[in-house]
C-alpha cells in the first residue's frame, strides 16, 4: 500500500502502490498564471483570474504586481489554484516600490519583470533566494539594454539581483535569440509594448507561446510568421493592453508527472481534469504517446472558452509498455519543463534513451541535467551524461533510496513519482519545494495510491 510520510521537516518516504486509481485536478497552468496577473497589472481597469496556480511562483508575481500599484484580491480555489480579481491604474500611472521586489525562486518572474519594468520610468531591483541568485541572466540583460533600459546584475552582470532603470519610450528591435527560451522571447515583447515601433523576436525553433496568445486576447496586434529559418514573433509599441476575464487551464507540467506515473504503473488509470494542450506545450503528450503509453484525450472544444484562446482536454492514462526514444535539441526545447519526469519513464522503458541538446536544464532552479541523473543513479538506473546530453539505459528495476530534490521543485515530485513503483522505500530530501508548482501534490500522491 501507498505510505507518504515525513520522518523529518526535510525528508518525505515514498512507498510502492499497489495500483492508481483516481480523478486528479491540477492547479493551474504557472506560466499562464505568471502571465495573467501581469498582464492583468498593465492593463487599467478590473480583470479577473479564475483557477490560477497557487503555488510560491505565482505568489511571488502577484506581490510584485501589488508592490507596483495594482490591487490584488486573492480567494483560495480547489486543487492547488486560486482565484484573483485585480484592479490596476494601467501601465502609464505604475509606480517604482519602496523596496527591492522579491521573485523568490521564480525564474519567470525575474526575467518577464525585467522586460516590462525597462519600459517604466522608475529604477527598480528584482531579486530572489539563494537559487534564483545562481541563475544567469545575461540572456535577458543584452536586448533590453539594446533597446535602450539600463540594466546591471552581479558578477558581470551575469546573476541576480538585477538593477533596472526604465526608460519611456524604449527603441524597437529585431533580434534573433541564439537560444530558444520563451521566457527571454516574452520579456522582449512585453518591453516592446512601449517601444516606439515594432519589435521582433526571431527563433529557431518555436517556443511556448501564450504570451503570444493572451496578448491578442487583450487586443494586442501579435503577428508570428513561420518560415525556413524558424519563426519571427512581432510586435507595435505603443499598443493598449485591455482588462479581461480569464479562466487558467491546468498545468499541463503537472500533468506530466501522472501521465508518466500511470503509463509506467503496472496497474493504472489515471484521469487527469482540464488539462491545457496548447500546440506549443503538448509535447510531453505526443513524447509518451510515441513511447508508446496508453493516453486518451478528450477535447473539450466550446467548454474549455477561457478568455484566452487556450485549448484543454481531459487526460486519461493507462498502464502501458513503454519503448525507448531519441530526442533531439527541438524535442527538448518544446519539453523543457518535462525533461526530468521524461527521463524516469525512459528508466522504465524497453530500450537505450538519447536526450541531446539538454543544456538549457543546467540553468534551471538545479542543474537538472546533473540532479536528474544524480536522482535515478541512487534508484538503481543507468544514466550517462556527456556534456549536454544524456543516455539511459531502460528496463530498470528501480531500488528505493534517499533522493534529494536539491530544492527543485521538478525533481522533488519525479523522484516521489518513482517512489510509487520501486522497491522499498524512497526518501526524497527537501520535499518541500514542490509547493513552488504544485502544493497539493503529496496529497494527491496518497489519495491516488491505493
Amino acid at each position: 500500500m501507498t505510505g507518504v510520510s515525513a520522518p523529518g521537516p526535510a525528508t518525505v518516504v515514498v512507498r510502492p502502490a499497489a495500483r492508481l486509481r483516481g480523478e486528479l485536478r491540477l492547479p493551474g497552468d504557472k506560466s499562464i498564471s505568471h502571465r495573467a496577473l501581469m498582464l492583468a497589472t498593465l492593463a487599467v481597469g478590473e480583470s479577473r483570474i479564475a483557477g490560477a496556480g497557487d503555488g510560491a511562483d505565482v505568489r511571488s508575481t502577484a506581490a510584485i504586481c501589488a508592490a507596483l500599484g495594482a490591487r490584488i484580491e486573492r480567494v483560495d480555489g480547489d486543487g492547488g489554484s486560486a482565484d484573483y480579481r485585480i484592479v490596476s491604474p494601467g501601465a502609464d500611472r505604475l509606480r517604482a516600490s519602496s523596496t527591492d521586489l522579491d521573485c523568490g525562486n521564480s525564474g519567470t518572474s525575474l526575467r518577464l519583470f525585467a522586460g516590462i519594468l525597462s519600459g517604466l520610468p522608475f529604477t527598480s531591483v528584482l531579486d530572489g533566494d539563494d537559487s534564483l541568485r545562481r541563475r544567469p541572466v545575461t540572456r535577458i540583460i543584452e536586448p533590453l539594454r539594446s533597446m535602450g533600459a539600463v540594466l546591471h546584475a552581479r558578477s558581470n552582470d551575469s546573476l541576480p539581483p538585477v538593477t533596472v532603470v526604465g526608460r519611456t519610450p524604449l527603441r524597437a528591435v529585431d533580434v534573433a535569440t541564439p537560444i530558444p527560451s520563451a521566457q527571454v522571447k516574452s520579456a522582449i515583447l512585453l518591453a516592446g509594448l512601449r517601444a516606439d515601433g515594432r519589435t521582433t523576436v526571431r527563433e529557431s525553433v518555436a517556443t511556448r507561446d501564450h504570451t503570444e496568445r493572451m496578448l491578442r486576447a487583450r487586443g494586442v496586434d501579435v503577428r508570428s510568421e513561420a518560415n525556413g529559418a524558424g519563426v519571427a514573433v512581432s510586435l507595435e509599441g505603443g499598443s493598449t493592453v485591455e482588462a479581461v476575464s480569464e479562466r487558467v487551464p491546468g498545468d499541463v507540467s503537472a500533468a506530466a508527472f501522472w501521465l508518466v506515473a500511470g503509463a509506467i504503473h503496472p496497474d493504472a488509470e489515471l484521469t487527469i481534469r482540464d488539462v491545457g494542450v496548447n500546440p506549443t506545450r503538448r509535447a510531453i503528450i505526443d513524447i509518451l504517446r510515441a513511447m508508446g503509453a496508453r493516453i486518451e484525450e478528450r477535447p473539450l472544444g466550446d467548454a474549455a472558452d477561457n478568455g484566452v484562446g487556450e485549448p484543454m482536454a481531459d487526460l486519461v492514462v493507462r498502464s502501458s509498455e513503454l519503448r525507448a526514444i531519441d530526442l533531439g535539441p527541438a524535442d527538448v526545447a518544446t519539453a523543457i519543463d518535462e525533461i526530468p519526469i521524461l527521463c524516469l519513464a525512459a528508466a522504465l522503458a524497453s530500450g537505450t534513451t538519447t536526450i541531446r541538446g539538454a543544456g538549457e536544464l543546467r540553468h534551471k532552479e538545479s542543474d537538472r541535467i546533473d540532479g536528474t541523473a544524480i536522482g535515478l543513479r541512487a534508484l538503481g538506473v543507468r544514466v550517462d551524461v556527456d556534456g549536454d546530453d544524456l543516455r539511459i539505459y531502460g528496463g530498470t528495476a528501480l531500488v528505493g533510496a534517499p533522493t534529494d530534490s536539491l530544492d527543485d521543485h521538478r525533481l522533488a515530485i519525479t523522484f516521489a513519482v518513482a517512489g510509487l513503483l520501486a522497491r522499498g522505500e524512497t526518501a526524497v530530501h527537501r520535499p518541500g519545494s514542490a509547493a513552488v508548482s504544485y502544493p497539493g501534490f503529496f496529497a494527491d500522491l496518497e489519495r491516488v495510491g491505493a
